[in-house]
């Protein structure tokens, strides 16, 4: 979940600074078309959010798949405090870090489809610059939020099998040791 993470925030880096400030207005009878140079932010941006998705679902899978062969209810997981604040934040930047990611996508698609414009002092705007990296930085923090739920998470199942007694035994050369 790091890899996807560290893959995502540097593909995200590189199409926030390889964006073009603005595109080139070329003057046409009555209107206005902007040319964009070529360049990756669009893709990067979509493919930024694709493992914002990937690394969220596989956060939030984690949470609630049982270990060892045991689970437990949900409703003891969301007993925990500690465990409650950091799901609900992991939640939240995640949502966050994808509007980040996805605001100037949308945009500087929108922009470079269309192009033609019947205002002749249209200076060919672009997205604005920032969110896609602010986006990489909060999608690195929502990983790491999933990251320290999942550990509260695995301490919420410790205490829920002490109360139960319920405790692993293993078997090591015919001497049972718990």
């Amino acid at each position: 979940m790091e890899e996807e993470k560290e893959e995502e925030e540097t593909m995200t880096v590189i199409a926030e600074n390889k964006k073009p400030p603005s595109g080139t207005p070329i003057t046409g009878k009555g209107v206005v078309i902007c040319k964009y140079p070529s360049d990756p932010t669009i893709a990067l941006g979509y493919l930024s959010f694709a493992f914002l998705v990937v690394a969220s679902v596989t956060g939030f899978l984690s949470l609630f798949y049982p270990y060892k062969g045991k689970s437990i209810p949900q409703a003891a997981l969301f007993q925990n405090t500690s465990f409650v604040v950091f799901f609900n934040i992991a939640l939240g930047t995640a949502g966050l870090a994808a509007a980040l990611l996805l605001w100037p996508t949308i945009v500087e698609q929108g922009h470079r489809s269309k192009n033609v414009h019947h205002n002749l002092e249209t200076s060919c705007p672009t997205a604005k610059t920032g969110l896609l990296g602010g986006g990489a930085f909060v999608s690195l923090d929502s990983a790491l939020f999933w990251l320290v739920a999942l550990m509260l998470a695995d301490n919420a199942r410790e205490d829920y099998f002490e109360e139960k007694g319920v405790t692993d035994k293993v078997e090591l050369d015919g001497v049972l040791a718990s």
